[in-house]
């Protein structure tokens, strides 16, 4: 940087000493040109100053000065040039008194701007607390002087400055969007993820929720990227206070959430394990996947130390037969039994190795002063640390199948299913909605579906079971949480056998829901039961029929919202289409409803529910005759 700003600054000099030694020499307007002098030379002597100085120069605002500084200059060697004019040349040239006075403002002008620039860029002892004001060059634009400033504290002052210096670029950010593309424009995002690494708590937290304010937009995140972030944010998951984690992981999802192109980045700096590191904490016993296991090369104080605990955790164990109470549940509940389940399933060397080696002395947790110090924390620190990891896993898995298969072959379906049950709302909601994204991307994808989804996995199970419990209880289930699961086991419906019918019974019941969402919901996850690419899709129809949703149907096509009305529709299309020899279809009259529907345009604008509706129609006057109906 300081050869660069060497560079700049050498022909900005190099008109100032010009400007000073014509105007010696000028024949016209001698005492405007002597004035010119003066301010010329004191101008020089700044310039100077910041060439020595070079290195302490904050780049974005000495470009734009010096630039505006060399113009100026060059304006005012022209004017004194023809002010030394001599001969018939003098009569002829026109020289207006304004252009003096607009000259010498101009100066004056630079002259406040490079001494801003010497007085922002200079280090925090050296500024004695002043104010340093406005420069002329921000008159027209006052944030961006103030930008300048804070970002130029951020490059040279104090670990308290910069850390004050990001609390304003967060306030900035907050405020405004335009005011967060000029924090990146002008080159603050590298000193803000400088002071992420380096500063002190305080310092850490507002660096990381200043990346994540800058994150508006795809063009944001991508600069953001680009500057080194994915390591910065890796580094504090593990090694950070807790606090500076939670704040990481909000601006992780935030910057997901924007542009889905940083997934990659993110998963190649290990951050989807430092994530489900911090989900797991307290969740579950054990979250061996990652742990690194250790058989051999062990020290001997490691060996005592770790021979002392074993001993301390069996006195424990004797003193309190009863065990200790699993963080958030009881240790006899049956979702606790699931975990051990899994956990000795998925154990590190099968489960005789694991029922052989219970002791954790045979696997070294991450380090780091979070991994060691975070047990200590207060509960409501730690829940706000589970929801934030859930909400980055959210953002981050979103269509992204590599991610998806990372966090499903881990422990984190596990924990998620535990924290459905047991966690506070806000950590309910981000693992719902997370599981949400992973349950869509397993729709999409029928490798990863049969993998994490498949029937004998305990851990899937209880995802699924937590789902089924929610829309079992839509009375006592929040909506936030109602509508992903419905839309989850909608994504599942593929995965389901035919034998396991226990989830049509509840959305069918969802279909006279008072919430016209919830209703639209449940009939478009019934559609993934009931539609043809559900191998089981006539066995699901019979069973929904069964369920009585045949009658939920028929009213919800002729006086539901339309947002009910077009899902409904297409479900009994199916209905028709797949089991039109059914009684109950006859009885409700869709064969009546079917064709009152074909004359709605509003039903009718999709060609494919055009062709639907047909299909079901043909089907059900092939199977139900006319005369039995009574439609003559």
């Amino acid at each position: 940087m300081g050869e660069i700003v060497k560079q700049i600054l050498v022909k900005p000099i190099q008109y100032a000493d010009e400007v000073v030694k014509l105007s010696d020499t000028a024949i016209s307007f001698r005492q405007e040109c002597l004035e010119i002098k003066s301010k010329t030379e004191k101008l020089a002597a700044l310039l100077r100053q910041a060439a020595r100085n070079s290195g302490d120069l904050y780049e974005r605002p000495t470009r734009r000065i010096i630039d505006d500084t060399e113009q100026v200059l060059d304006k005012a060697l022209a004017l004194v040039f023809k002010c030394c004019a001599n001969g018939l040349w003098r009569f002829f040239t026109i020289i207006p008194a304004a252009a003096f006075r607009k000259i010498s403002q101009q100066i004056e002008n630079s002259i406040g701007d490079v001494s801003w620039l010497l007085r922002v860029s200079a280090p925090a002892d050296d500024r004695d607390d002043e104010y340093l004001g406005l420069p002329p060059i921000a008159s027209n634009e006052p944030i961006l002087c103030i930008i300048w400033e804070q970002i130029a504290t951020l490059c040279s002052g104090s670990l308290d400055d910069r850390a004050d210096a990001a609390a304003s670029l967060v306030s900035l950010a907050r405020d405004n969007d335009r005011y967060g593309k000029l924090i990146i424009e002008e080159g603050g995002v590298p000193p803000l993820l400088k002071l992420a690494k380096e500063g002190r708590m305080e310092g850490q937290e507002n660096a990381a929720r200043a990346i994540g304010l800058l994150s508006r937009d795809p063009e944001s995140v991508e600069q953001i990227v680009n500057a080194g972030v994915g390591q910065v944010f890796a580094k504090m998951l593990k090694e950070g206070h807790m606090k500076v984690q939670i704040v990481v992981a909000w601006a992780v999802s935030e910057m997901a959430a924007q542009h889905r192109k940083c997934q990659d980045n993110f998963d190649q700096n290990n951050t989807i394990r430092l994530l489900v590191s911090h989900l797991a904490f307290e969740t579950i016993p054990e979250h061996s996947k990652y742990a690194i296991a250790t058989t051999k090369h062990n020290s001997i104080h490691s060996l005592v130390m770790a021979n002392s605990s074993d001993k301390a955790n069996l006195k424990k164990d004797e003193e309190n037969p009863a065990g200790i109470k699993h963080p958030i549940g009881s240790s006899g509940s049956q979702m606790q039994n699931v975990v051990t389940n899994t956990m000795a399933m998925k154990g590190g060397g099968g489960g005789s190795q694991h029922h052989h080696h219970p002791h954790p002395h045979h696997h070294v947790a991450l380090s780091g002063s979070s991994i060691k110090g975070r047990e200590y924390e207060d509960p409501a620190t730690k829940a706000e640390m589970k929801a934030m990891s859930a909400r980055a896993l959210r953002y981050l898995c979103a269509g992204n199948v590599a991610i998806c298969r990372s966090i499903t072959e881990s422990r984190a379906l596990l924990c998620f299913a535990v924290l459905l049950e047991k966690g506070p709302d806000e950590v309910k909601y981000n693992s719902v909605m997370a599981l949400m994204e992973i349950s869509s991307v397993c729709e999409q994808d029928e490798s990863l579906r049969r993998s994490a989804f498949k029937p004998t996995s305990p851990a899937a199970k209880a995802v699924v079971d937590q789902f089924l419990s929610i829309i079992q209880k839509p009375e006592s289930a929040p909506a936030e949480l109602l509508i992903p699961s419905i839309k989850s086991i909608g994504n599942l419906a593929r995965t389901f056998r035919a034998s396991e019918t226990r989830f049509i019974g509840p959305l069918v019941q969802l279909l006279d829901d008072k919430e016209p969402e919830v209703t639209s919901e449940a009939a478009q996850a019934l559609n993934k039961f009931a539609g043809p690419d559900n191998f089981l899709h006539v066995n699901h129809c019979k069973s929904i029929i069964g369920a009585g949703g045949t009658k939920h149907l028929v009213p919800l096509i002729y006086f539901g919202e339309q947002m009910v009305q077009f899902p409904s529709f297409v479900l009994l299309c199916y209905l028709a289409m797949h089991v039109p020899d059914n009684e109950d279809l006859a009885n409700e009259d869709v064969l009546i409803v079917l064709e009152w529907a074909t004359k709605q345009n509003a039903l009718m604008q999709d060609k494919e529910v055009e062709t639907l509706a047909y299909e079901g129609k043909k089907r059900l006057e092939l199977y139900q005759s006319r005369a039995s109906k009574g439609y003559h």
